[in-house]
């Protein structure tokens, strides 16, 4: 069971994109938690994370989540997987990233 942390801006914009991911990751019965937050707390929500994956509007902010959270790997979401709300490529994303 992985977990796959998304961080934006709010914590709003990346709800959709996440059930999208769930119903990829159901479609091809890879097991994961997934679950959206606002950047500011990523200190608190990133230590729980098998990865992390930042919006497209947030990816400036990278350095600072590899601070706040040492050790994890953090992933910009692909910025057309994002528009287009493609939960597949996200999840495709995960899985490479993770090697599973």
């Amino acid at each position: 069971m992985r977990t796959i942390v998304l961080f934006c801006a709010a914590g709003m914009s990346t709800s959709l994109l996440v059930n999208k991911m769930k119903e990829a990751a159901a479609k091809e019965n890879y097991e994961c938690r997934i679950n959206a937050y606002a950047l500011a707390s990523a200190r608190e929500k990133g230590p729980e994370a098998d990865i992390i994956l930042l919006g497209p509007q947030v990816r400036f902010s990278k350095g600072k989540v590899e601070k706040d959270c040492p050790g994890k790997i953090i992933e910009c979401i692909d910025m057309q997987a994002y528009g287009t709300m493609d939960g597949a490529k996200v999840i495709a994303q995960v899985k490479k990233a993770l090697g599973d």
